[in-house]
């Protein structure tokens, strides 16, 4: 991307930040929802998933998977985003402008990105009330969110491309929702893998949410609940990290082409 093109992406971010700004429900009931999957896991399911301390490690272990899934769940604000603009004739208005094609994109997956660091804040500070507690250094605490924040910016540009392809911001939010639930509940986010039958275990254990959610924890110092629970066995489990920068890469191969493509075919509906 040129000089024009990135200074044309941050006039779009600072745009869509500012209405935040002017429209705060759009933040808070963003928020609103996983401070509610907090309290009700841990106190809720905490007990009985690990009795013998009252939950106190099932907390630590949730927050991760907290975490993991309020970025995926946020990143379809992209989609309905885009959705929006395109029903109101907004992106006819920026494509009739002397402006880089791919700033508009760039601009909303960066401005969501900004979004899912306050919520992970917000999160971060609710954790600690329930008893989470970060047990490594400040370096690898650090990483953690980043690797969760840039799965969220790549899971940003699918949900672009969807936005453009559906008619309304409806639309995009129940199918998001048919797609990211499964992925985000059949994974490692709340419980632990060895829990889930055959089928599912096999899936979750590929499955790129469960990675980032293990990767976070392992830099977070936030271990399985259960102590004698076995060793994971698939690669995507012993090498978390690694596995989630290879979606992440994968996923901004395909569809930031695909995104940038529809985007230009693009009209007011």
């Amino acid at each position: 991307m040129t000089m024009t093109g990135v200074r044309d992406g941050y006039v779009v971010a600072k745009r869509n930040l500012i209405k935040i700004k002017r429209v705060p429900d759009l933040l808070v009931f963003t928020t609103i929802q996983p401070i509610m999957f907090v309290l009700l896991f841990a106190y809720v399911f905490g007990g009985a998933i690990a009795p013998e301390d009252g939950g106190a490690a099932y907390r630590e272990f949730l927050i991760a998977g907290i975490f993991a899934q309020t970025v995926v769940f946020g990143a379809t604000i992209t989609g309905a985003g885009l959705a929006d603009d395109i029903k109101k004739g907004i992106i006819d208005r920026f494509r009739s402008l002397p402006m880089s094609s791919s700033a508009v994109l760039v601009g909303r997956t960066l401005s969501d990105v900004v979004n899912n660091v306050l919520v992970l804040i917000v999160m971060g500070l609710t954790g600690l009330v329930v008893g989470w507690r970060i047990r490594t250094s400040v370096l690898e605490a650090l990483l953690g969110f980043a690797l969760l924040l840039v799965f969220a910016f790549a899971i940003s540009w699918i949900m672009a491309w969807i936005g453009m392809l559906v008619p309304t911001p409806e639309v995009v939010n129940n199918a998001a929702f048919i797609v990211i639930f499964p992925l985000t509940f059949v994974a490692n986010t709340f419980v632990p893998i060895e829990t889930l039958p055959g089928p599912l275990q096999t899936f979750a254990e590929w499955n790129p949410v469960s990675a980032v959610t293990q990767a976070a924890r392992d830099l977070f110092g936030n271990p399985n609940p259960d102590p004698n629970a076995p060793e994971p066995t698939s690669w995507a489990l012993q090498n978390p990290e690694l596995y989630t920068i290879l979606w992440t890469v994968l996923v901004l191969a395909v569809f930031v082409p695909l995104a940038t493509w529809q985007y230009k075919r693009s009209a007011s509906r």
